[in-house]
């Protein structure tokens, strides 16, 4: 992998941003021959709390993108979850999921770029795109040329607002992550990883995680509020009395729960950018559309992004230049639309169903309510069955 500081260079491909799907788009790219640079304002991702966890699924596609080797090297495997219900164990799931940092993950990506890659160091200070070559102009003087200008930068608005795209607001402060450290590792619990939902209907909380990183226990909790609201400058000015009053049968399942460190905490805004296609330039992953962690579908929604970008570029710069209509066919394909859709569809969905007054959802947290109690009283005696749960609700976690 070489390091490009300065001078003028011309690729196939630049791509801006170096997380998950910029680094992962780069890679891909580069193995398949093209010249490729990718840019960011840092060599190394300073420590971040977003993703720390995902699944089989997840790990499927990055096998399937070829970095599934470097993602495991910093993951940490469970095989086994414990899903607490209204304060009583509803069932020990056997899956796989993977705990992780994500700084970890993405300085190992970068760490592992295949040879001939150019990481290129710089903040973008201008851009001018079209269907010739498009040119990166970052703030030393550096001047980059591409063909295709991939624009990976997650949930920074400066490079799209640079080429004239906006983001529609579909959700205002969606949802709220918090994140912290316990100070018992993980043989002294129970299990080998937790999953606990609220305990009371209108609590606006969808759930708990705690998981191993490494010999760390680490805890996600997930709350549809707000950044200044109390009860959020409350919990993390005393986590553990705020933790106690909200779940307040957490310890029988949990014990030896010390939160040690600070509680880290990120909101998330659902936003989608408008008209997106431009001639020699597409926008990928989060810069393109959020969606809110508690469904567990951002990475995979991200990912999507990458295998479909990877489908449709050889076509496109086997022609004379990109063009916007080009590009369009990107946003117009029909599995990244479907991606997309589902990731804002549970979003919101499952944000109404645990705080929506109406009288529909009060009958669907009902009809909820009974089923998994039902599974509960399968559980207790042996069964593994699962009775159909509504189509709607089988890929959110609430």
């Amino acid at each position: 992998m070489n390091v490009a500081c300065r001078g003028a260079r011309t690729y196939d491909v630049a791509v801006i941003g170096a997380g998950v799907a910029g680094t992962v788009t780069a890679a891909n790219l580069a193995r398949a021959g093209y010249g490729v640079t990718l840019i960011d304002a840092r060599r190394v991702h300073p420590p971040e709390f977003r993703a720390e966890k995902i699944g089989p699924e997840q790990m499927a596609q990055f096998r399937r993108l070829g970095v599934d080797r470097s993602v495991r090297a910093i993951a940490t495997p469970v095989d086994s979850i414990d899903v607490v219900r209204y304060g009583r164990l509803h069932e020990r799931e056997a899956r796989r999921e993977y705990g992780f940092s994500y700084a970890a993950l993405i300085n190992r990506l970068r760490d592992d770029l295949p040879e001939g890659l150019d990481l290129t160091i710089g903040r973008v200070d201008d851009l001018e795109i079209g269907p010739g070559l498009s040119t990166v102009t970052l703030a030393d003087g550096t001047l980059v040329r591409a063909r295709l200008l991939v624009i990976a930068t997650g949930l920074n608005d400066t490079v799209r607002r640079k080429i004239g795209l906006t983001r529609t607001l579909v959700s205002r402060r969606h949802s709220l992550s918090m994140g912290f450290d316990l100070g018992t590792p993980p043989a002294s619990f129970p299990f080998e990883a937790l999953t606990y939902y609220g305990e009371a209907s209108g609590d606006r909380v969808a759930y708990l995680t705690v998981f191993p990183i490494g010999n760390e226990m680490r805890a996600n909790l997930f709350v549809y509020r707000e950044p200044g609201e109390d009860w959020v400058l409350a919990f993390r000015s005393d986590p553990h009395e705020e933790l106690a009053a909200l779940m307040p049968r957490l310890s029988r399942h949990c014990p030896h729960f010390a939160i040690s460190g600070p509680v880290e905490t990120r909101s998330m805004d659902l936003m989608r950018i408008e008209a997106p296609a431009r001639d020699g330039a597409v926008v990928i992953g989060d810069a393109c559309q959020t969606t809110c962690p508690i469904p567990g579908n951002g990475i995979g929604k991200v990912l999507v992004d990458v295998e479909r970008l990877l489908a449709h570029v050889p076509g496109w710069l086997a022609a004379p230049h990109v063009t916007g209509a080009m590009t369009a066919e990107f946003y117009a394909d029909p599995v990244k639309a479907a991606s997309d859709a589902q990731a804002l569809r549970t979003s919101l969905y499952a944000r109404s169903l645990a705080v929506d007054a109406g009288g529909i959802w009060r009958l669907r947290r009902l009809r909820n309510t009974a089923a998994r109690h039902a599974l509960h009283g399968l559980y207790r005696v042996g069964r593994r069955r699962k009775p159909q749960l509504y189509a709607e609700e089988e890929h959110i976690a609430i």
